[in-house]
């Protein structure tokens, strides 16, 4: 059991693990401009375009992405930060920013000559889903494929796109890359949150895909991408699902961080009424909500800084995560997004009723965060299930890949 919480082979600092603070600093600068627009990316559903372009611009859609293909070459760490920075600007934003980050991270793990095909074009960039669809029929050279893809979040963006397709021998579970070219947007993302984030659904109707477009599931989960370039770029040695999974908690972590900033603005003048108390600065119950929000908040970064520090710490050394911490991941990822949920809660009641207006951004903050904390990939109990398995050694098989 000390092995598991001293992490004795995993590298916490140095070359590959350290945030890269100019990065974070171009998302940081985006911040002012993505608050103006905010509500009007709500009532859009969809990241407005001025949002859009400056995101583009500062280089924050290709953090994954390798230098050879135009992108910035972060690591996870620097993803993850970049990412919670915009969401002190809005969590629908920073939700799309996320998602299409991670997809195109997916794309450069496809064989070279899928790389070429998307990143031939500067302003590249992929969303996902990995549903499979409603019919994947074999044929020469490739699959026919069709269907419809819910919660594409960032579509209204993308160029391309990672969708799960079924294959049918062996394990029938992969990804395809397919361009936008192929495919229209229906509107169905009406939500209470993340209304922003464009989480519509992908539609295609009969699409070849060409074999070298297409990665096997459970190949991608181990560790054995298509790519070439596994010897010289330690993104391509990242753990595809604890990556998949973590980013969705990035923006979590930045609600966290601007529902703090606007409660230590407004809260501590507020009168508590009803009380002997004129400011709730004096209130001890409003100290010790805040308090324990900021905890929780704490816990949360903390889990999402160790998280990132395994996953680059063993792409940086070239080699696979093993499958007891991607579990482990996998549990924290939901344990983030509950913590922050709980301290948001908190928060909330400390700044009373009037926090969830629909004038008061704590409102929308609230919203976001209790949509982005239900996806799949981050219920919580899920996540501890897995980890708990490989903890016990239960008998295979077990209840998710991880």
């Amino acid at each position: 059991m000390t092995e598991i919480l001293d992490r004795p082979n995993v590298a916490w600092t140095g070359a590959g693990v350290a945030v890269d603070p100019e990065m974070v600093a171009h998302a940081t600068a985006l911040v002012p401009l993505i608050r103006e627009h905010a509500q009007r990316s709500s009532e859009d559903r969809r990241v407005v375009p001025e949002v859009v372009d400056a995101v583009e611009a500062a280089g924050l859609f290709k953090l994954l992405v390798p230098q050879r293909l135009g992108g910035m070459g972060a690591n996870l760490r620097t993803m993850m930060e970049c990412v919670a920075e915009v969401a002190r600007g809005d969590g629908s934003t920073a939700w799309a920013v996320a998602l299409l980050n991670v997809c195109s991270w997916f794309a450069t793990t496809f064989s070279d000559e899928a790389q070429r095909d998307m990143y031939s074009t500067p302003d590249a960039k992929a969303c996902g889903i990995f549903s499979p669809p409603l019919k994947s029929e074999r044929v020469d050279g490739g699959y026919l494929v069709s269907g419809r893809w819910a919660y594409s979040s960032g579509s209204f963006a993308a160029t391309w796109a990672t969708l799960g397709i079924a294959l049918d021998n062996g394990d029938p579970r992969a990804l395809a890359l397919i361009p936008s070219s192929a495919w229209t947007i229906e509107p169905t993302w009406f939500v209470a949150g993340m209304k922003g984030s464009g989480s519509d659904t992908i539609v295609i109707t009969d699409h070849f895909v060409p074999d070298h477009r297409i990665q096997r599931y459970l190949d991608m989960a181990e560790g054995d991408f298509r790519t070439t370039h596994k010897a010289d770029e330690q993104n391509s040695n990242m753990a595809f699902l604890p990556v998949a999974a973590l980013v969705l908690v990035a923006a979590q972590v930045g609600l966290a961080r601007h529902a703090m900033e606007r409660t230590l603005a407004n809260l501590p003048k507020k009168n508590v009424a009803y009380t002997c108390y004129t400011n709730a600065r004096n209130s001890p119950t409003h100290q010790v909500g805040v308090a324990e929000a900021a905890t929780r908040f704490d816990q949360a970064e903390l889990l999402m800084q160790r998280a990132c520090a395994d996953i680059d710490g063993a792409a940086a050394r070239g080699v696979h995560l093993d499958k007891l911490t991607r579990a482990r991941v996998r549990m924290d990822t939901g344990v983030i997004a509950e913590l922050v949920k709980d301290g948001l809660d908190r928060l909330m009641s400390a700044n009373g009723a009037s926090s969830f207006a629909d004038a008061n951004v704590l409102s929308r903050i609230w919203r976001d965060a209790e949509i982005a904390g239900r996806h799949a990939l981050v219920m919580p109990d899920l996540g501890k299930e897995a980890y708990g398995q490989l903890l016990l050694g239960a008998d295979e098989p077990f209840s998710l890949d991880v």
